[in-house]
């Protein structure tokens, strides 16, 4: 479903891929987003590490930077999932945060319209992600961005 067309009354936004100076931005908003998320407080040294890794060879990830005013609006990242039942990558939505201000304007449609667009140049089969149970509204704005509940069942175990 593809709703990121721009109306008159939307905020003119511009997406970009994130850079290594961009990191302290995107530690805020991942400390932000599991925060609001899932009330969770992270070690953010922790997080830092994680966000760095994205620019290391090879990345652990790949982000992209919304912009409206020449202001960052937000990001989304994803991490690359191999299925060896399909031959091609999945693309898991690791992370996405709008800044509060941005939200409800269809900032959330024109971030995964990019992504789709690039797993789809890119040969991924889907794009997919989880969200926390309690998080309705997050889940709610992903089920309108045209996810669907998959079939599957997340489990977890400590190494």
């Amino acid at each position: 479903m593809r709703t990121g067309d721009n109306s008159c009354h939307d905020p003119p936004y511009s997406i970009r891929d994130a850079a290594a100076g961009d990191i302290d931005t995107l530690v805020a908003f991942t400390l932000r987003e599991a925060n609001d998320a899932e009330g969770l407080a992270l070690d953010e040294s922790a997080v830092r590490r994680g966000v760095a890794a994205t620019f290391d060879d090879p990345p652990r990830a790949t982000y992209w930077i919304a912009e409206s005013g020449g202001r960052v609006a937000g990001s989304v990242s994803v991490v690359k999932e191999w299925s060896n039942f399909r031959g091609a990558d999945y693309w898991w939505i690791q992370s996405l945060y709008i800044v509060l201000e941005h939200r409800g304007t269809g900032l959330i449609d024109r971030l995964l319209d990019h992504v789709a667009d690039a797993a789809q140049a890119a040969g991924a089969l889907d794009l997919r992600l989880y969200g926390h149970s309690a998080n309705v509204r997050a889940l709610r704005a992903y089920e309108q961005c045209g996810f669907t509940r998959a079939p599957y069942v997340m489990m977890t175990r400590r190494a």
